[in-house]
């Protein structure tokens, strides 16, 4: 049996990426508690397209 709880999986995407040009997306995929944090997540994570620490929000 699978477990039922409130985490579930989201996609990160840089926000300074776009803005940029260039090709490609920096995403990356983590949890969070939907019931705990019921918005959108932003969390400073590394690109390395850009090689810089850039904020990262939830994308649906």
């Amino acid at each position: 049996m699978a477990k039922k709880g409130n985490r579930v999986q989201v996609i990160l995407e840089c926000t300074e990426h776009k803005a940029t040009g260039l090709p490609g997306t920096s995403r990356y995929i983590t949890t969070k508690n939907k019931k705990n944090s019921p918005d959108r997540l932003e969390i400073k994570k590394f690109n390395p397209i850009l090689k810089k620490m850039t904020v990262h929000k939830e994308i649906k």
